[in-house]
């Protein structure tokens, strides 16, 4: 029987988490999105770009600090009731911090109303998928946190292409017309991302969020395994060995179920879990076995207060576009726009200026992280 080491705090987490944050910020605020790089945008409908492993990595992350935070609580003598209330706790902040980005300004300078508030959004079902997995993991052994991972796979897969959608049928998986269109049309009405492919749709809608609970427990399981008492060099090799064959069986299961990030598909959650394994194994490799990671202490500063950067991320560039000044031509023109024609758009290429400013907003965040990475100001959400 393989014995569980004391619970000791991963460098190289911190590190992929501030990559992950980082990547996030950066893909979120281009100069322009009708000119960006077409890596640095999500993909339409399916198929995949650099920008959808994002978010799948923020969950996979976060399943793996689980398993290292709750050790760590448990050495302390928490119980597992009490993990849950501290889980749920932290998931209703998560999520009302989800409902103030998705409302902010809330009328000031702005229109709102309570009516057309997106209820979903990224924090939001980041909040969801940490209270289920936590559920999963302190109440299941890890052959069973297994099942469960194969088994929101499997009946996602199955209800997405059995269950017939009135009007449209079973199997339709087009932006309008697929079960999760459907389910989020009825019951989130008038509360969905007004940017999704079709009306009525959300990319972090209610049913998608079942194969998205399976993507943080492919996190969990991967921290228990790190979490063994293995040789760091064995930890490292089985990662990579166990990533490959997760990234041909997303291949194999895209010609029935197509890799698809906005419906956050079966094949999906195998394919950015098998990168996520490969990518962090890469950061595991050099900072936690070969103790040469100190030129990722930028990533480090931004994972350590992930949250909070996120989160002043998004506010900030709905102010930057909602103050608005004269521009040249004496039009108002907000702040955001001043900033990406005069200071990059006038002397860049389209997209290289669209780049520039989005690596500028990235650089001011890490300024507010190096300062409270400084201070020792680590807020946990």
């Amino acid at each position: 029987m393989t014995t569980i080491a004391k619970s000791t705090r991963l460098l190289s987490l911190d590190a992929f988490r501030g990559a992950t944050i980082a990547a996030m910020i950066l893909v979120n605020n281009p100069g322009s999105w009708d000119v960006a790089y077409p890596q640095l945008r999500h993909a339409a409908w399916h198929g995949w770009t650099m920008t959808d492993m994002i978010f799948p990595f923020f969950l996979w992350i976060m399943g793996i600090a689980m398993t290292f935070s709750f050790a760590k609580r448990k050495e302390s003598g928490a119980s597992s009731a009490s993990l849950l209330t501290h889980a749920l706790r932290r998931s209703a902040i998560i999520f009302a911090l989800g409902i103030i980005v998705n409302g902010f300004p809330f009328g000031v300078g702005a229109p709102f109303s309570w009516s057309t508030l997106r209820i979903p959004g990224v924090l939001q079902r980041i909040a969801i998928c940490y209270f289920v997995a936590t559920v999963i993991y302190l109440y299941s052994r890890v052959t069973t946190q297994i099942f469960w991972s194969a088994a929101l796979l499997i009946v996602y897969w199955a209800a997405m292409l059995l269950v017939p959608v009135p009007g449209y049928g079973a199997g339709l998986l087009n932006p309008v017309g697929n079960l999760c269109w459907y389910v989020d049309s009825h019951l989130l009405a008038g509360h969905t991302w007004i940017y999704a492919p079709a009306e009525g749709f959300d990319p972090e809608g209610l049913l998608s969020t079942i194969p998205a609970i399976a993507t943080t427990l492919l996190g969990v399981l991967t921290g228990s395994w790190l979490r063994t008492e293995r040789q760091p060099e064995e930890k490292t090799a089985w990662m990579f060995v166990a990533g490959l064959p997760l990234l041909l069986a997303a291949v194999i299961s895209d010609m029935w179920l197509p890799i698809n990030k906005n419906l956050w598909s079966s094949s999906y959650v195998l394919l950015m879990g098998g990168w996520a394994l490969l990518c962090f194994g890469a950061f595991y490799w050099l900072i936690d076995v070969k103790k040469d990671g100190r030129w990722l202490l930028p990533f480090r500063v931004f994972g350590m207060n992930a949250i909070v950067l996120y989160v002043v991320s998004e506010l900030l560039a709905i102010t930057l576009d909602m103050i608005t000044l004269h521009g040249t031509n004496g039009n108002p023109v907000s702040v955001h726009g001043i900033v990406y024609t005069e200071v990059f758009a006038s002397w860049l290429s389209p997209a290289n200026a669209s780049l520039g400013y989005a690596i500028l907003f990235d650089a001011v965040l890490f300024g507010l992280g190096w300062v409270m990475w400084k201070k020792q100001w680590f807020v946990k959400v």
